[in-house]
């Protein structure tokens, strides 16, 4: 017998307490469910529009804007120079922010056509603390570029110290102050970006055709395009490129595409004449943007001139084409050649507007129908607001959803995320309206009690029926201390789950997973278990969708929780000490935003969290096992051992790595892997090995303001954000919703890595510096063996042997034992081995894992030497290897 090891990067997980088992036990057989009475799909509405405070009017409203973490106040752009404040949003008063209109070149206040004015506001991330917002107005100036004439003025201004709802005229600092030889297309939209820096729209000056020629030139002045600029001039960041328009009030940030660029749609441009400040180009009227703020992508709507209106994601460096194109067509000049630009991902004729007005991604609670959605509209025509659903590569087709002339601008409401926009009507009195539901439903409607499911035998004792089938979890999402029993069905035996050892499993439309909580209210005391809700996750052709039954104070039935969810609070008796915990029933909306495609629309149903032992009935038997055995995944489940599993937080019988990354997988893989609705740069999947899921000195989308701050610095918990995240619970907390209380484990658990697990890290890319002096050299590639031990370098970085001693060496050692063979090695802490065969070492060789319990991945915190024991066959070679992985 021969023996030979590798290494590898393949995911590798830890099994928990509990043989895997292949004899019959409780779950005897599957069995069809007949009972369940949950629809396809819930029940659909059309659309309606109404006012959203009452009796407020404005004159020629602009802009919608809150600072962020508020939820009670909204502010209003009116073009003639004011900003509006409406406080109490339940019961709504509106005063005036501030008033700058004698700087503001303006129309009269009925002519809603003229785009000049106060067009745009942002609040700066830390408004709460240093009160900054900033404005985009045309206004009188003098730049010396022709006496004192109309230009674009971007400028910051503080809010009153005594008086939040007050902002100080006299604090005005000017940024950028442009010239501009046309009244119209002044773009003027503003948003911080997640990443902390300030995003401005600019048109292309005015007049038609792109007459000043400002379209597609970056060594010009401040048109055609979106700014990204850094007003707190952040240490590393650049000063601007000289400029008239410029000032010293803010810096460029150091990653803008067009930093030190030579060269521009083929020509060659002198870098210091470049505006480094423009993150994209291209842009004829950009009317409107907004971020995402789940995926953090940027959304404009761009105003056409003679044909199409269009709508674009805003990338770095995009050029879109103006005027060299008009959404997808030709555009009013011929393009250079070899000229490429951006596609939008959706435009339209003037058949159907002749004005896009830029909307917005609905995040909000009460209406599930939108959530995910672009909403947009046109100005003009006939009125039209419309949804799109944006993929990451496509956009769906237009839906309408009403008809509404006049609509100038997009919000949202801060207090539960509706969609809200702006009526001019004539200009004067007009109003800020909401998109809500209609009062018409479409489809079977929703079962009104937890009893009408048809879920439950006997609802006091919460026995299922016939073919729903409980089931258990390693590691469960956390719920604020809630004591959750879980069960599933896929009615029809017929249909079957796709199984994976390492990714999704795939579920049949018509399946149903219902999940039960229950919480103490006095810690410690089972007998003072209050049922709070029971949620049901239905699949259907396209995706999922969930529900929620409140108990109250009954035992014997729940009621159905409406669609924006709600809120109860619960007194805890905690030994002595009293506290009041708010219990959140989830949105209908919410519930999709943790039930993600990328999460495989159930979270938990997957291998490493089903890889344990259940009690059906009649003695444990493995989950996995139990539910192939009754035909309910798609095929026989082979190499059992050797599945993965997640481990808890607390279970110190692991490495401090794998619970971590078990934490991970199980709380937040919904959202951060490839795919996911996070753009975010870290993965949290299980699969994916530590040193390459972007985690250790991950990038940030945003940083807070500050370069330092990554993912996770080891050593370093304030710039681990990841570990702020969690440790925090309102704004900015991770998980984003479900819960309203600390997991003090996890944080414990986040922090000890940090501060201590982490304390040597060492990645490949140091390891090769440390040892070669760089990553490029022949000898420092991963698969190179210097010292001709057998042992590549990136096995012994893992290892921790010398790459340039040939004495130092990981190996193994195969041995023959009566009837058995020994494989033996040295099993390091927080290091995945894994034992495998194959009979025929001819290219390519198939090995295959020693299915044996000795062979369970497992990631010890303190290394041994481990001995798999593997039984002799009647084959006259067999040979084994040990593959040796990352967390």
């Amino acid at each position: 017998m021969k023996s030979s090891w590798c290494a590898t990067t393949l995911w590798v997980a830890v099994i928990l307490a509990g043989l895997v088992r292949t004899q019959a036990a409780g779950l005897a057989q599957r069995e069809a469910n007949t009972s369940l009475r949950m629809p396809a799909s819930p029940p659909t509405f059309g659309y309606a529009t109404t006012n959203a405070f009452g009796s407020l009017t404005f004159t020629n409203p602009v802009c919608i804007a809150t600072p962020a973490g508020e939820t009670n106040r909204l502010f209003v752009l009116e073009k003639r120079g004011r900003i509006v404040v409406i406080t109490n949003l339940a019961a709504p008063t509106r005063t005036i922010f501030m008033d700058i209109t004698s700087r503001v070149t303006s129309g009269m206040d009925t002519d809603v056509g003229n785009e000049q004015g106060l067009l745009g506001l942002a609040f700066h991330p830390g408004y709460a603390t240093n009160g900054l917002f900033y404005v985009w107005y045309t206004g009188n100036d003098n730049t010396g570029t022709g006496g004192t004439t109309r230009h674009d003025i971007l400028s910051r201004f503080t809010t009153s110290p005594t008086n939040p709802n007050q902002g100080v005229p006299s604090s005005e600092q000017k940024i950028i102050r442009q010239r501009d030889e046309a009244s119209n297309h002044n773009g003027g939209d503003l948003h911080f970006g997640p990443d902390g820096y300030l995003y401005v729209s600019l048109g292309d000056e005015g007049g038609g055709d792109d007459q000043f020629n400002n379209s597609q030139t970056i060594t010009k002045d401040f048109f055609a395009g979106i700014l990204r600029i850094d007003v707190d001039k952040r240490p590393g960041n650049l000063a601007p490129n000289a400029h008239v328009a410029a000032t010293t009030n803010y810096a460029v940030p150091a990653d803008n595409p067009f930093v030190g660029a030579t060269s521009f749609n083929g020509a060659t441009v002198n870098p210091a004449l470049v505006r480094t400040e423009y993150w994209a180009v291209g842009l004829r009227n950009p009317w409107r943007m907004s971020f995402d703020p789940v995926t953090g992508l940027l959304y404009c709507g761009d105003v056409g001139q003679n044909q199409r209106e269009e709508i674009d994601i805003i990338v770095r460096g995009g050029n879109y084409g103006w005027a060299y194109r008009e959404g997808i067509i030709a555009g009013p000049k011929a393009a250079p050649p070899g000229f490429t630009s951006i596609n939008p991902i959706l435009d339209y004729s003037h058949s159907e507007g002749i004005s896009v007005t830029g909307g917005v991604v609905y995040r909000g609670n009460r209406i599930s129908q939108l959530y995910g959605a672009y909403v947009f509209g046109d100005y003009g025509g006939g009125g039209r607001v419309w949804a799109t659903r944006y993929n990451g590569t496509n956009a769906t087709p237009r839906q309408l959803l009403l008809s509404d002339t006049g609509i100038s601008t997009f919000g949202v409401d801060p207090s539960n995320g509706d969609v809200l926009y702006a009526d001019l009507a004539g200009g004067i009195n007009s109003t800020i309206d909401r998109i809500t539901y209609n009062s018409t439903a479409t489809g079977a409607p929703l079962p009104p009690t937890l009893a009408d499911t048809g879920a439950f035998s006997d609802l006091a004792s919460l026995a299922p029926q016939a073919g729903i089938v409980p089931y258990d979890l390693n590691l469960p999402f956390w719920s604020d201390h809630a004591i959750k029993t879980r069960w599933f069905s896929v009615p029809d035996t017929n249909l079957t789950i796709g199984f994976s050892r390492d990714g999704k499993w795939e579920f049949p439309a018509g399946a149903v997973w219902i999940k039960h909580f229950e919480l103490e209210l006095t810690n410690g005391v089972p007998a003072s278990r209050k049922r709070l809700e029971t949620r049901f996750i239905v699949r259907n052709a396209g995706g999922v969708y969930g529900v929620t039954y409140r108990w109250g104070d009954s035992l014997t039935n729940a009621t159905l929780v409406a669609e924006g969810g709600m809120d109860e609070q619960l007194i805890i008796h905690n030994g002595g000490t009293v506290r009041t915990q708010s219990w959140h029933y989830p949105s209908r909306s919410e519930c999709l935003q943790c039930h993600t495609p990328a999460g495989g629309h159930v979270l938990g149903f997957n291998s490493a969290q089903l890889n344990r032992d259940f009690d059906y009935g009649a003695g444990a038997e493995n989950q996995i096992v139990a539910l192939s055995r009754v035909g309910y995944l798609s095929g026989p489940v082979s190499n059992l051992y050797t599945l993965p599993a997640l481990t808890a937080p607390t279970n110190t019988a692991h490495s401090l790595d794998y619970r971590v990354r078990s934490y991970l997988t199980a709380n937040c893989v919904q959202c951060h892997q490839p795919g996911g609705p996070s753009q975010g740069f870290w993965d949290a999947r299980l699969t994916t090995p530590l040193s390459q899921a972007g985690i250790i000195h991950g990038e940030l989308i945003n940083s807070g303001g500050n370069p330092s701050n990554r993912v996770v610095v080891p050593g370093s918990m304030e710039h681990s954000i990841l570990l702020t995240r969690i440790s925090t619970r309102g704004p900015g907390q991770m998980p984003p919703i479900a819960s309203n209380v600390l997991d003090t484990n996890a944080v414990a658990l986040l922090t000890a890595w940090i501060t201590n697990g982490l304390a040597n890290y060492q990645s490949f890319v140091e390891w090769q510096v440390a040892n070669f002096n760089s990553t490029n050299a022949p000898n420092a590639a991963p698969e190179a063996d210097p010292d001709n031990d057998g042992g590549n370098n990136y096995l012994e970085y893992l290892t921790g042997t010398d790459p340039m001693t040939n004495g130092d060496a990981w190996g193994i050692n195969v041995r023959q034992s009566d009837s058995t063979v020994e494989i033996s090695f040295l099993q390091i802490a927080n290091l995945g081995f894994l034992v495998e065969w194959t009979l025929d070492l001819s290219t390519p060789v198939d090995w295959q894992p020693l299915d044996v319990s000795g062979n369970r991945p497992f990631y010890s915190p303190t290394s041994f030497t481990a001995t798999i024991s593997d039984a002799i066959s009647g084959t006259p070679f067999k040979y084994y290897r040990v593959r040796v992985f990352e967390p």
